[in-house]
C-alpha cells in the first residue's frame, strides 16, 4: 500500500446494502472530488466496487451493509469499498471475454487505477484502488 502523507485528507461512508447506494457513493465521490482530473475516474471506480459488493457479498443480504473509504494526498487518491464479506473467496481480477455478460468489473478497475489491492480479514474483504496524481508515482505509466 502506498505510504500517505500527513497531509492526506480521509473520508469515510457506511451504506446499506441496497442497490441505490451504489448512486448515492458515486455522488459522494464526486462531490469530494469535485475539480479533480481524476473525478470520473474515480467515480466510476466507486460505483463498480459497490455494485460488486451488493452483488456478491453479503453485504447485498438483509441488513448487509458496505463502507467506503477515500483517501486524497497530493500524491495519490484511494478509495477502498469494505464489503461483509460471506464468500468462500476473496475478490479478484478476472479477464473476460467481450461477450461475458459478468466478472468484467475488477479488470475495468485495475484498467483504470494504478494500482488496485484486495485485503480479507474475517470481516469481509477491502478493495483498494489507488490513483496516482503524480506521474512519476506509476513509473510513467499505469500497470
Amino acid at each position: 500500500m502506498h505510504e500517505y502523507t500527513s497531509s492526506a485528507r480521509v473520508w469515510g461512508l457506511s451504506c446499506p446494502g441496497f442497490p441505490e447506494e451504489v448512486s448515492r457513493a458515486r455522488r459522494w465521490t464526486r462531490d469530494i472530488l469535485r475539480g479533480s482530473p481524476l473525478a470520473e475516474d474515480a467515480e466510476l471506480i466507486v460505483s463498480e466496487l459497490s455494485a460488486n459488493a451488493i452483488l456478491h457479498t453479503a453485504s447485498g443480504q438483509t441488513s448487509g451493509s458496505f463502507h467506503l473509504a477515500l483517501a486524497v494526498s497530493p500524491q495519490v487518491i484511494a478509495l477502498s469499498v469494505t464489503d461483509d464479506g460471506g464468500t468462500g473467496t476473496a475478490p479478484k481480477v478476472d479477464h473476460q471475454g467481450q461477450e461475458a455478460e459478468h466478472g468484467r468489473g475488477l479488470g475495468m478497475v485495475s484498467a483504470l487505477a494504478h494500482r488496485v489491492v484486495v485485503h480479507d480479514s474475517q470481516s469481509g474483504h477491502t478493495v483498494t484502488a489507488e490513483l496516482f496524481t503524480e506521474v512519476g508515482l506509476a513509473g510513467g505509466h499505469p500497470c
